[in-house]
C-alpha cells in the first residue's frame, strides 16, 4: 500500500488492536445503563452516588477508547480532568451524605425528600 502524505498515519497500540472498538462501545453502554438503572431504582443515597460514578467511568472508557483508536491524546486529557472533578465530587458528596446520616440516621432518598417540606 502506498502511503498518502495528506493522511496522517494512525499508530494504534498493539493491545488496543486486539480488541475491536465495538467491544468498548458495548461495555461502556452496559456500564452506563447499569448506572442509570441504579440511579432510577435505588433509594439509598450511597448506591445512587456509586451509580453516578459508574456512569462517569463509562464516559471515561469511551473517551479513552476513541482517543487510542484515533491516536489523539486530547481524549485522555479530558479523562484526567473528569477524574479530578469526580474526586472533588466524591469528597463533597460523601461529606454531605455523612452529615445527613449523622443528623437523621437514614440515607433513604425518599426520607430526605420529605425534609424540604
Amino acid at each position: 500500500m502506498i502511503p498518502n502524505p495528506n493522511v496522517p498515519e494512525v499508530n494504534i497500540p498493539a493491545v488496543i488492536q486486539n480488541i475491536p472498538l465495538q467491544s468498548y462501545l458495548i461495555l461502556a453502554t452496559l456500564l452506563f445503563v447499569i448506572g442509570i438503572i441504579g440511579v432510577l431504582t435505588r433509594r439509598n443515597a450511597i448506591i445512587i452516588f456509586m451509580s453516578v460514578e459508574l456512569m462517569l467511568n463509562a464516559a471515561n472508557l469511551l473517551l479513552i477508547a476513541f482517543s487510542s483508536y484515533r491516536s489523539d491524546p486530547s481524549g485522555q486529557v479530558f479523562v484526567f480532568f473528569i477524574m479530578a472533578v469526580a474526586a472533588a465530587e466524591v469528597a463533597v458528596g460523601l461529606a454531605i451524605i455523612v452529615m445527613i446520616y449523622r443528623n437523621t440516621r437514614n440515607t433513604d432518598v425518599g426520607f430526605l425528600n420529605k425534609l424540604k417540606w
